[in-house]
């Protein structure tokens, strides 16, 4: 079981969780995502492995873990990601240095979960064919798997043209390019959601109400 120790917030890159999340939204993650012990899960832009971490403690002790990153990761994060590899809690968890746009490891698929935190909205100002990445995460899961992809929300209508300004996208931009590689939304998490944000700041600032949506994808059976 994944204790309240762990899903407390720590201090972590811009990239994943903000530290300002508290613990009880982190329990609706991880029930909205459903993580179980013996599930292989490919974790998008692990950036400093919380996100792993929480994953390779939730499918513990027979599961497994490929946390994903760019090789060209901030160093901060390439050194907060090591530390956290060595630890025992990530034991069952495999640093996965590989583009967006082909992130499965060779020989490997039929993943059960693949979670992609904070960090879609960086691809689109990256050399990241989305596209491409998005039909890469569909063939590796197993029939039945899951896509959880969270994210900061622009307003309607500003689609990809605010992700590198304000670190946000619009949720139904994000929604149709996943859609178009295959995936059926199946469900939707309001417990990142914050009806205080005004959404014209960038969504990195500190103390600051950040609206997030969580959707959840299914490669059909």
């Amino acid at each position: 079981m994944v204790g309240l120790a762990m899903i407390a917030p720590p201090t972590r890159s811009r990239f994943l969780i903000a530290a300002t999340i508290a613990a009880a939204a982190c329990l609706g993650f991880l029930a909205f995502a459903a993580p179980r012990p013996g599930m292989k899960v490919l974790d998008m832009g692990a950036g400093g492995g919380y996100s792993s971490e929480l994953m390779a403690r939730a499918v513990a002790p027979s599961g497994i873990v490929f946390a994903q990153n760019p090789a060209d990761l901030g160093e901060r994060a390439k050194a907060a990601f090591q530390a956290r590899l060595a630890t025992p809690a990530m034991k069952n968890a495999i640093a996965d240095t590989a583009p967006f746009d082909d992130p499965v490891p060779a020989g490997v698929a039929d993943f059960d979960l693949i979670t992609s935190l904070f960090y879609y909205h960086d691809t689109t100002y990256m050399e990241v064919d989305r596209a491409q990445m998005n039909r890469k995460l569909f063939a590796a899961l197993k029939p039945g798997g899951i896509l959880i992809i969270a994210d900061h929300s622009a307003l309607p209508g500003q689609g990809t043209s605010v992700c590198k300004t304000l670190h946000r996208i619009e949720e139904a931009t994000l929604r149709q390019e996943v859609e178009a590689a295959g995936f059926k939304l199946t469900a939707t998490g309001d417990f990142w959601r914050n009806a205080a944000d005004s959404h014209d700041f960038p969504s990195f600032k500190r103390d600051m109400p950040v609206d997030n949506f969580v959707l959840k994808f299914q490669k059909p059976m």
